[in-house]
């Protein structure tokens, strides 16, 4: 999705070579090896699940994990092909919703983590996002701390969170350079210190993920730590829209979806999607994909499927130091 699936940049954006060391090509006791087997050797030399295991005993530094409901019916599938396997783990916790981790790995020539931190509809928190894709040829990367409400318009929000985190965003902006172009519709799902990059595998970009990744949960953390519960009954229900707001864009919009699609087939994407990856989206709210976005309305009253109609892209980064949106608009 915008903020989150991974698989939404394979499809919005084009995967180019980035401009980086990585394409150093080693030597061999037989004179030589290729690009695509020093690359794919990079491949297999890691895992995501490194990542997972951290998160999971840092949480538990925190506060007291449970296993989710949802445990019962998503821990694990085998794709079509029957090489590649879908591992899935889920918890919650007293301030946590849902925090939950989707692995995907293709005979070691394919690496996808999407892990999500979903707060409960009493604390405003952000979500934690982070959504990585790995191939032998190249590495699509979001990680971000989601602004619940928008960090463009209220300011309150922004500094609440985001201010004093300044700092650690502009250190990875500066060792994970931005991506490339992003819709408009991408950047409201956005916080000031997203890491949006694309690189070559490479031992050391992959240090420097996990270090962020590390730093960037243990913030999140840190600000559940210090999130008092609302009670005030109207703000509640703002955070339970806001977050359903942003799992109806997901549930319709990203393009991941195809390639759940095309290794698990139709049916079970679709369950996954819904009742997993955004679960939320029956429990939350009412609200429609148009109710909250009618721009996307066509004249019969379907859905455009196009994944943008603002048109506006961002070639680079959007904020200035101080968190500012550099643009005036989206549009």
């Amino acid at each position: 999705m915008e903020c989150a699936s991974c698989f939404s940049f394979l499809s919005t954006l084009p995967i180019m070579p980035p401009s980086s060391h990585g394409n150093r090509l080693s030597v061999s006791l037989y004179g030589g090896i290729t690009r695509h087997t020093r690359l794919l050797m990079q491949v297999s030399a890691f895992s995501y699940q490194k990542f997972i295991h951290f998160a999971l005993d840092e949480t538990k530094r925190h506060t007291q994990l449970a296993p989710s409901p949802l445990q019962d019916n998503f821990s694990s599938l085998v794709a079509m092909d029957a090489k590649t396997e879908l591992r899935m783990s889920s918890f919650q916790a007293p301030k946590i919703r849902l925090l939950r981790s989707l692995f995907i790995e293709d005979d070691e020539s394919m690496q996808v983590l999407d892990f999500a931190a979903f707060p409960k509809s009493e604390f405003d928190l952000p979500i934690f996002c982070a959504n990585f894709f790995t191939t032998s040829s190249i590495n699509i990367v979001v990680l971000d701390l989601n602004p619940l409400h928008d960090v463009i318009s209220q300011r309150d929000y922004k500094d609440k969170y985001y201010k004093s985190l300044m700092p650690l965003g502009l250190k990875y902006a500066e060792l994970l350079p931005w991506g490339g172009k992003l819709t408009s519709e991408s950047l409201r799902f956005f916080s000031p210190i997203v890491i949006w990059t694309k690189f070559y595998p490479d031992q050391y970009k992959y240090d420097v993920l996990h270090s962020a990744f590390m730093d960037y949960y243990k913030a999140w953390l840190d600000l559940m730590d210090r999130a008092a519960e609302d009670t005030n009954p109207s703000q509640i229900m703002h955070n339970r829209e806001a977050q359903h707001r942003y799992l109806t864009w997901r549930a319709e919009k990203d393009p991941g979806h195809q390639v759940l699609r095309r290794l698990i087939g139709e049916a079970r994407a679709k369950n996954l999607v819904k009742n997993f990856l955004f679960d939320g989206l029956d429990k939350l709210g009412t609200k429609t994909f148009l109710d909250y976005f009618p721009e996307y309305r066509c004249e019969d009253g379907t859905i455009n499927e196009k994944r943008s109609i603002i048109g506006k892209s961002f070639e680079h980064r959007p904020w200035d130091a101080r968190g500012e949106f550099i643009n005036n608009s989206f549009r």
